[in-house]
């Protein structure tokens, strides 16, 4: 496993531990280990370096022209994220033996560990991966486990990339974490954000300005430099501590086109052959969320996929009519645009859009299937609704059945969000932890987002309030129809494995997909040990197969028909 000449944090060398910080423009740093201080040594490029005999769990923090700081590095901390951190070697923990799974059979199941149980422990989600499994899951991806200001929260605000969000459980926990999914036949994907840190307890802007770059900003502060090795440094370090530390399977990417300058993918890219090049005797996947629709470094190293959010958009405003925001160009016509997303992956494809002047993507028609993750919901579109609102509560749920075995039997990776696979009507709202004016600015900003709701803001949910957080878990009160929901999900991912995985390992050769009506299609995949087909109909009936049948469902509005050949 590669590592680093001057690796970012504590590092553990026998009884000893090596701790070290890049910080350029600080003269002098000191170490505060326990009860004792000493002078950190500065190298010529910037580096703040100790070795310090001490305990696996010691206090330490480091210190600054008379402040105290956590180690921006931190695993894991004695306290909040104002408080000092402690030594930490995750590496050390005993796990259970995994070999992996390959790509081409992910099925995946998006959680915040904190709502997808009463208790909102890592240790109690691990109690329901054995019951996840038996619906088909093969893949759970945690929402991001990054330790932030406060107990509740989405994740997307952690200040110490490295540490373990302390509500969740301790370093051991999430070990244990995932070694019940390994035992279950899951892997495990960690939501590493790479883009920003958050608002409250981000000390690396004082003790190392040189991180970040002066003259760019992101939507949610201030952006990070990747023209510096170090920086890079510290992003490939915390990239090997999920994967190679914890043992989960890969990392899903937040928002790549924040990283670096608009268009830039070579940090991407080196993240993907560093962590394909780990050695790890099991393969390791990333996925990435990219608004840019760039589609060329997709496939390199350890990048196996995207997330489509063409193929929500499309779903959603087939379904809901909507046509505000992002969704304006899919609304002249969303079911052609569920066309091109089942045939290209990608809608936008640099072509000129409806209801917009600007451009994104690059072509995606080259792309295998399995290169791209396909959802009806995931948290961002529930969540950044003003109420929150599943598109189940926005559309029929016989219709969202229809829609849910395409998902789930359409060659691409298909995610869920939790609840979904029970058909739950709980929303997922967006909630926070902070206090003083920071909770006052989010819960202003939350309501000034919404237009909309202008005469009705009271209706918007103070994110900060504990009953946001209450209202959204799925599980809390599961659906009259919960049950028929898991025999659909479990049929449905049943048939995935049975039919639908070998074709995608037997390899792609090439999609066809035509509109037969005004609002009726035909897919039709082919691969090297058979073709998968579906026809698909909205407000008319489906055109007939012209393959065996492996499942028909009918809603009010609309219908599919599933065949497949060969395998």
């Amino acid at each position: 496993m590669r590592t680093f000449s001057h690796r970012w944090g504590a590092t553990r060398n026998g009884d000893r531990w090596r701790v070290a910080t890049w910080a350029p423009k600080q003269d002098d740093l000191l170490l505060r280990v326990g009860t004792d201080e000493l002078a950190m040594s500065k190298e010529a490029d910037g580096w703040h370096v100790a070795d310090v005999s001490a305990d696996d769990g010691t206090e330490y923090a480091f210190i600054a022209q008379g402040e105290t700081y956590p180690d921006p590095a931190s695993r894991w901390q004695a306290g909040d994220v104002h408080a000092a951190s402690r030594l930490c070697d995750p590496a050390s923990l005993p796990r259970a033996d995994w070999h992996g799974r390959p790509w081409e059979e992910a099925v995946v199941l998006e959680i915040h560990v904190g709502t997808f149980t009463a208790d909102g422990t890592l240790r109690a989600a691990a109690e329901r991966m054995e019951e996840v499994a038996a619906l088909g899951i093969t893949a759970i991806e945690l929402m991001p486990l990054a330790q932030f200001a406060g107990d509740r929260g989405w994740g997307y605000d952690g200040v110490l990339p490295n540490a373990l969000h302390p509500a969740y459980g301790t370093p051991a926990d999430l070990v244990a974490f995932v070694d019940a999914a390994h035992a279950a036949g899951i892997m495990v994907l960690v939501d590493a954000v790479y883009n920003h840190f958050g608002p409250d307890g981000a000390y690396i802007h004082a003790l190392c300005p040189s991180f970040f770059d002066d003259g760019r900003q992101t939507p949610w502060g201030a952006a990070i430099d990747f023209t510096r090795p170090e920086v890079r440094a510290f992003f490939l370090q915390n990239a090997e501590m999920w994967i190679a530390e914890y043992g989960v399977d890969g990392l899903r990417l937040d928002a790549v086109h924040q990283i670096g300058q608009p268009d830039e993918t070579d940090f991407l890219r080196e993240l993907a052959d560093h962590v394909a090049g780990l050695d790890l005797g099991r393969p390791v996947h990333l996925v990435a969320e990219d608004e840019r629709n760039l589609a060329s470094y997709v496939g390199h190293g350890a990048l196996r996929a995207q997330w489509n959010d063409d193929y929500h958009h499309a779903v959603h405003v087939l379904m809901t009519g909507e046509d505000q925001s992002y969704y304006a160009p899919f609304s002249d016509d969303p079911f052609g645009d569920m066309l091109i997303a089942l045939r290209d992956g990608q809608v936008d494809q640099g072509q000129p859009r409806p209801r917009t002047d600007e451009t994104r993507g690059e072509p995606s028609d080259h792309l295998p299937p399995q290169r791209f993750v396909n959802s009806n919901q995931t948290h961002d579109q529930i969540g950044n609704r003003a109420v929150g609102e599943r598109l189940i509560a926005l559309t029929s749920p016989e219709d969202m059945r229809v829609m849910h075995a395409m998902l789930c039997l359409s060659p691409f990776i298909p995610m869920l969000f939790q609840g979904e696979e029970i058909g739950s009507r709980a929303p997922f709202q967006f909630f926070t932890d902070f206090h003083g004016d920071l909770a006052g600015a989010v819960r202003k900003g939350r309501r000034d987002e919404f237009p909309e709701f202008a005469d009705a803001r009271d209706e918007i949910p103070d994110p900060n309030a504990p009953e946001t957080f209450e209202r959204s878990k799925p599980y809390a009160s599961p659906p009259p129809d919960a049950d028929e929901w898991r025999d659909l999900t479990r049929r449905c991912l049943k048939l995935r494995v049975d039919r639908v995985v070998p074709l995608l390992k037997s390899g792609w050769q090439r999609t066809e997909a035509t509109r037969e009506g005004d609002r009726s299609l035909r897919a039709a995949w082919t691969f090297a040990a058979g073709r998968l087909e579906i026809t698909f109909a909205d407000g008319e009936p489906a055109p007939a197969l012209s393959t065996p049948e492996i499942l028909t469902m009918e809603g009010p509005r609309v219908a599919l028909h599933v065949g497949l050949e060969g395998n």
